[in-house]
């Protein structure tokens, strides 16, 4: 027996070890120490309770805390390197705002410079909405595109200790901001990387926490925020920020119909309120019809859906069947997407299950620890709470529309994170009435669940892991190696990229600025020699370099055109 249990602890990974020894210690706590027990905890509270009590001060101090705390972690978790095709459209969509244009001129040689999420015509643009694209070329104008990311993930924690704050009493609020702030803000690539949700999380707090300030005081103050959370939305995840405001909007109206108990006034509510939020909606209408006009000519078409109509065969939805596969110019594009989009799913049951298998996974490792376990005792009680009802409503209806997607990254449903920490924060509260006899068990293990997250980030850091899921945020610096090399050496110089048979086809080295003919370096995709041909005469004042990622991917040579197969 002894033998076998040696096998299964071992077996047991190292994280969930030193979590479990944690939990057990807190538990003996508060089974053989009962009254020493709270004053220990107690003690720390009522510091903490102190700050929490004054909300601005508390608010602004989470939003620097974040931020300090990230940069003093830089030699262990030093600034990102982008990988993911995603994070390169971004980097785009902020290169051109920096350049001072939503859209850039689609280019002569397009097709050669061709790469993922990116649109060529009728502007050479990111596929993506606005809101990521915006909080990075403020970082870029800074010095650093990662600090936009770094101000968008201290701003988001604020903004969900400022939405708890309308929600709970101020330190159970605080507590749930901390809990934000070790979740997503040192090692998590919302903060790791060039496409996390930081900032459609930010809406979602905004909106969730306006709307209760609302009902209660009617002021202009919360009516322009809650204006200002739906135009987040809209400009980052649309499809999600629907799902989130509906709820909030069937509150809306009825609380303007004075269904709901409130002193403000008719007229206070739609000069002070309606007015200035129609203001704001019609505005964000307005910017959405214009930037869609400027990237894709139609004010109708988003540039997300032009991008699908190009390049894509596959659907959005579980239940949508692939188009017939379509021809490309390059054959990394064929692999990607007629090959491994179609492959990962062909509408059977089995894909379904999968995906969702996928979906729970990779959220799981995202919002909670494993800590958040001891919760369930608690939780029930979430759920029978009268207060919860909107959250709990909001949560159901974006946890479907995401579970009915077939692509499954957790920070789709960034807009429900503040109101997933509402209910974590609220099945705290309930858990800490827990008592054994005359033992505080549910105090200790609140305290624990708080210690094991804390456990969990400083057991990521000194590892150098910068998220769970690990491959989200790990960048090949080799690009950047070859770019920086030769942005030091004299004239202007083109990389033809050429990728061997078996290439990862989530490897991508074409990527390019807004300003192709003005860059220093440009990346170039090597393709039949008619269209080489074209692009180098085009370029004929540039010197032309040759790079193989699959074989040495910081070896730069001459450019010689690839040796003709024995079959040719």
């Amino acid at each position: 027996m002894s033998d076998f249990t040696d096998i299964l602890w071992t077996r047991v990974p190292h994280a969930l070890r030193v979590d479990l020894g944690i939990a057990f210690c807190f538990f003996l706590l508060a089974i053989f120490l009962p009254r020493f027990t709270p004053r220990v905890f107690h003690a720390v509270e009522s510091f903490l309770s102190r700050l929490a009590g004054r909300k601005t001060l508390a608010v602004i101090t989470l939003f620097f805390v974040v931020i300090g705390i990230r940069l003093a972690l830089l030699p262990q978790l030093p600034v990102p390197v982008p990988g993911i095709h995603d994070e390169y459209s971004y980097l785009l969509m902020a290169d051109t705002f920096v350049h001072g244009r939503l859209a850039n001129p689609p280019h002569p040689m397009w097709m050669s410079f061709e790469t993922f999420h990116v649109n060529w015509f009728p502007a050479y643009s990111s596929k993506y909405p606005p809101g990521q694209g915006a909080i990075m070329a403020l970082g870029q104008l800074l010095g650093n595109p990662w600090i936009g990311v770094l101000l968008s993930v201290g701003a988001m924690c604020a903004a969900i200790l400022w939405m708890l704050q309308a929600w709970l009493p101020a330190r159970w609020a605080f507590l749930g901001g901390v809990l934000v702030a070790l979740k997503f803000g040192i090692a998590s690539y919302w903060i790791n990387s060039y496409w996390g949700g930081a900032v459609a999380a930010t809406g979602g707090a905004l909106v969730l926490g306006a709307m209760p300030r609302i009902v209660r005081r009617a002021r202009t103050r919360d009516a322009l925020l809650l204006g200002l959370g739906i135009a987040i939305l809209a400009n980052t995840r649309p499809y999600e920020g629907l799902l989130f405001c509906l709820p909030v909007a069937g509150w809306f109206l009825w609380w303007l119909a004075g269904k709901t108990k409130s002193r403000v006034a008719p007229h206070a509510r739609i000069v002070d309120v309606l007015a200035p939020l129609a203001v704001v909606l019609t505005l964000t209408v307005a910017f959405l019809g214009y930037y869609n006009w400027r990237l894709t000519g139609n004010v109708l078409l988003f540039p997300h859906a032009l991008n699908s109509r190009t390049y894509r065969t596959t659907g959005l939805f579980l239940w949508d069947h692939p188009r017939k596969p379509l021809q490309y110019h390059n054959q990394q594009f064929e692999d990607f997407y007629n090959g491994w989009e179609r492959e990962d799913y062909r509408n059977t049951w089995e894909d379904v299950r999968t995906v969702s298998a996928e979906k729970l996974t990779r959220t799981g490792s995202t919002y909670f620890w494993w800590g958040a376990l001891l919760l369930l005792p608690g939780l029930p009680f979430v759920f029978f709470d009268r207060k919860m009802r909107l959250p709990i409503l909001i949560f159901l209806l974006g946890t479907a529309g995401f579970l009915v997607l077939i692509w499954s990254m957790p920070h789709y449903v960034a807009t429900l994170t503040c109101v997933i920490f509402l209910l974590l924060v609220q099945a705290i509260r309930h858990l800490r009435t827990f008592r054994l006899g005359r033992r505080p068990l549910g105090l200790a293990l609140s305290w624990a669940i708080v210690c094991l997250l804390a456990t969990d980030v400083g057991l990521s850091v000194p590892l150098h892991v910068c998220d769970q899921l690990d491959w989200t945020c790990k960048g090949d610096p080799s690009r950047a190696a070859v770019a920086i090399k030769l942005s030091k050496t004299p004239g202007k110089h083109l990389i033809m990229v050429r990728y061997d048979e078996d290439h990862n086809l989530h490897d991508e080295w074409v990527n390019n600025g807004a300003e192709i003919d003005a860059a220093k370096v440009l990346w170039a995709r090597e393709l039949d020699p008619a269209q080489n041909a074209k692009l180098f005469a085009y370029f004929k004042d540039r010197q032309i370099w040759l790079v193989m990622p699959d074989q040495d991917n910081t070896y730069l040579e001459p450019y010689t055109p690839p040796k003709p197969s024995p079959e040719e």
